[in-house]
This record gives structure tokens, C-alpha cells and sequence, in this order.
């Protein structure tokens, strides 16, 4: 079949070819609502569909968002995801999201395949192992903000918890409790990856804030195939805690498949509170106090952030640093 051209619907509509250009731009600040009309009818009985391609070439712009997310099994990374997509539907945007999964090659592999595709702006969940390519965007002006994780050194924007706080309110609520033999369960605690660092950061001065000591028996991180062993050696200390903090979902969820296992039971057994406010922690039995992160807040500030850059024409003001707060949301696992 011959395609469809824009000079086909002009020509059956009875218009010129600029007013449909006008028409599928959205500019319509002079058009009579008879030609929307007759326009709209005749792309829809012809089949016309848009050349977006050339419409990119012409505008300099793919309407288009990468999203790199580091590991998109967490929560909060889906949540974030879902307010990004809902600011690009307000704009008429597209989103790419590429999955890293905590690995610099699949990361920069994604950079250079979105930058291919002449994408407008990038969002990152950055690894922290490719700095000199993160440089590189920055340094050529191309729209690119980081989100859950700080690289210093690097001036772009960048939209994060406050991570000590979110550990400090957990560990001031098992203090009110009446715990002071208090653990923490998290992931591999590496320097690139900022939650991790600050909340553990969190804890210790949380503890010495209320005078307690820190013991390094009780600071727990591994990867989630290791976690039930280092689950099970925290148990069978000859002083095991009677509190623990989760710092983040996926540590959570080991955590509970441990407590169920072991028949364990909470709190009578465990005091338990996570980060990330899980979609069953109100469900639970019993209802798991949680930190909560402001996840579409978080995502929503991000995409605006990207939006404000990539119409800046000239070089962009001074990259700032966006801290959200976070909220303790208190249940019965306490």
C-alpha cells in the first residue's frame, strides 16, 4: 500500500500542508475548530501516520528520556520510574528505561545507545564507576540528572533522601521502644553506592546520640544470596540484638523469609523496622513499621529538573543538590 503522506490529508481536508504541520504540533492559537475537526477525520480515515524520525530531524529534538536505574527490583526505583513517566506523558515525552543492574559495562553501554538514539536528556541511578563518561556529559551540556546517588566531584543536579535521617528516626524508635541492642541489615556497603554508606552512617549516630554502643558484630551486609547465613550467624551470637534495621526493601524481605522460616516471632522475638515503606507493610501481620521515602516526589522533582535543562539554551546555572525528607511510618513490629 502507498503510504500516506501529510500532502495526502492537506489535500483531502481541503488545507494546506502547514495547517496540518500546525495540527500535529499542537499549535492551535489560530485554528477554527471546524479544521481540528476535519483534519482529525481525515488522519484517522486515511491511517496517516506522523514520519517521527523526520519530525526530530526538523525539531532537534526525539521527544524522548533515557532512564538508566541501577537495579530496577527495588521499590523505590519503580516508583520513581512511574513519576517520571507520568511528567513526560504531561509533556508529550517518551521514556527509554534501561536496566544496569549494578554493572558499569551495562551502564555505559546504555549511555551510548541512548545517546545514539538522539535521546533528549538522561536520568541516572549511577553506578559511580563510569565518572569520566558522566564528566563527559556534563561537560558538553548535555541534560543529565542523577538521582539516588551523589558522585562527588560532578556538577549536575542530583535529587536523594536524607539518608542519615531515615536511619537516625528508625533507631530513635527502637530507643523510645526500650531496645538498646540494636542491628543493622544491609546490602554490600560500597562507596559508589550513597544510601548504603549514609544510612549506615545514620545508624552509628544514631547510637552514639543516645549512648549506645556500637558493635561490629551487629553491623550486617552481604549480597541477598548470603543473607540468610548472615541472618543466622546474628542469631546465634551469645548476645544477639533484639532489634534490627533493615535498610532497604530487598534486605527487608530476607529478613521476613528468615523470621518465617524460624518460626521466629515479631515483636516478641525481633523488633523490626525497614526503609522503603513496602506495599504490604500495612498488611503484614504484624504491621511492619517502616521509613518512607518520598519516591514519586523524589522522581517527579527529577523529571522537572531534566525538562529545566534541556530547554536551557545557553549553559546551565550552577548544579545544585536536592535533599528529600523521609518519614517514619510506625506500626506494630515494634
Amino acid at each position: 500500500m502507498k503510504k500516506v503522506t501529510i500532502a495526502d490529508v492537506a489535500k483531502h481536508a481541503g488545507v494546506s500542508k502547514s495547517t496540518v504541520s500546525q495540527y500535529l504540533n499542537q499549535r492551535f492559537d489560530y485554528m477554527r475548530e471546524e479544521t481540528k475537526i476535519r483534519i482529525e477525520e481525515t488522519i484517522n480515515e486515511l491511517g496517516y501516520k506522523p514520519n517521527i524520525l523526520a519530525r526530530s530531524l526538523k525539531q532537534k529534538s526525539t521527544t524522548t528520556i533515557g532512564v538508566i536505574v541501577a537495579n530496577i527490583l527495588h521499590v523505590f526505583s519503580t516508583q520513581v520510574i512511574r513519576a517520571i513517566e507520568d511528567v513526560c506523558n504531561e509533556k508529550d515525552f517518551h521514556v527509554i528505561i534501561c536496566n544496569a543492574d549494578d554493572q558499569p559495562e551495562k551502564e555505559k553501554k546504555y549511555i551510548d545507545m541512548l545517546r545514539a538514539k538522539q535521546v533528549d536528556g538522561l536520568i541516572l541511578f549511577p553506578t559511580g564507576k563510569n565518572v569520566e563518561q558522566y564528566q563527559e556529559l556534563i561537560s558538553e551540556n548535555y541534560p543529565v540528572v542523577f538521582i539516588d546517588r551523589l558522585i562527588n566531584g560532578l556538577q549536575t543536579d542530583t535529587v536523594l533522601l536524607d539518608n542519615e535521617k531515615a536511619s537516625f528516626l528508625a533507631v530513635d524508635s527502637f530507643v523510645k521502644h526500650g531496645y538498646s541492642k540494636i542491628a543493622v541489615l544491609s546490602p554490600p556497603i560500597e562507596p559508589d553506592v550513597t544510601p548504603r554508606v549514609e544510612r549506615l552512617s545514620g545508624y552509628k549516630k544514631a547510637l552514639e546520640h543516645h549512648q549506645l554502643s556500637i558493635r561490629e558484630e551487629f553491623i550486617v551486609s552481604g549480597k541477598t544470596t548470603d543473607m540468610q547465613s548472615l541472618i543466622h550467624h546474628l542469631f546465634q551470637l551469645s548476645d544477639p540484638p533484639k532489634a534490627i534495621l533493615a535498610t532497604n526493601d530487598r534486605s527487608l524481605m530476607e529478613l521476613l523469609s528468615y523470621v518465617k522460616k524460624n518460626k521466629l516471632s515479631i515483636p516478641k522475638d525481633i523488633g523490626l523496622i525497614g526503609i522503603d515503606d513496602v506495599s504490604f507493610a500495612d498488611i503484614y501481620n504484624p504491621g511492619l513499621t517502616t521509613v518512607a521515602q518520598p519516591a514519586f516526589e523524589m522522581g517527579e522533582k527529577a523529571a522537572e529538573l531534566l525538562f529545566k535543562r534541556i530547554q536551557e539554551k545557553e549553559e546551565p546555572n550552577q548544579a545544585e543538590i536536592y535533599r528529600f525528607e523521609p518519614t517514619l511510618i510506625q506500626r506494630e513490629s515494634l
